[in-house]
C-alpha cells in the first residue's frame, strides 16, 4: 500500500458548528492508517489552534488539547496561513506551542506550526494527493 499525501483544509471557528472537531477525528484515523497527514488552517479555521481557549461560556467541550497529541501521531506538519491570522489580529504567538519529537534527531522537540502566505500554501496543497476541506 503507497503513502498519499492529505490535506485537511481547516476553514471553520472550532466551535457552533462539528467542522473542526470532525476534522481532527478524521485526521487522527488517517495517521493511523499511516497515511501522510498535514494540516492547514485557513480563514476563521485559525481559531482552532489558538492558545488559551476556555469554553465555558458556551457550554461546548474544550477539545483544543487533542492538537498538541498530534505529534504523537507523526502530524507534524501543520501550514497557518499568515494572511488569515493578519486578518484577525493574531500572530504566531497567539498560537499552541505544537511540537513532535524528531526521532531522526535524538528525539528533539521541534516545532509542527508553520506560518506561510497564501501563495506558499498554495504550493504545499498542488503537492498534495488529495485535499479535504473541513
Amino acid at each position: 500500500m503507497s503513502t498519499k499525501k492529505f490535506m485537511y483544509l481547516n476553514r471553520k471557528a472550532p466551535y457552533g458548528t462539528v467542522y473542526a472537531l470532525e476534522s481532527l477525528e478524521v485526521v487522527l484515523i488517517a495517521a493511523a492508517f499511516e497515511q501522510d497527514v498535514s494540516l492547514a488552517f485557513i480563514d476563521d479555521g485559525v481559531y482552532q489552534i489558538v492558545d488559551g481557549q476556555k469554553t465555558d461560556g458556551i457550554g461546548m467541550k474544550n477539545f483544543s488539547s487533542t492538537y498538541r497529541a498530534l505529534g504523537d501521531y507523526d502530524i507534524n506538519k501543520l501550514y497557518v496561513s499568515k494572511e488569515s491570522l493578519d486578518e484577525r489580529g493574531l500572530s504566531e504567538d497567539d498560537l499552541m506551542p505544537l511540537v513532535y519529537e524528531d526521532e531522526d534527531d535524538d528525539w528533539a522537540e521541534k516545532p509542527s506550526v508553520f506560518v506561510v502566505s497564501n501563495a506558499e500554501l498554495s504550493k504545499i496543497m498542488s503537492d498534495q494527493d488529495v485535499c479535504l476541506s473541513f
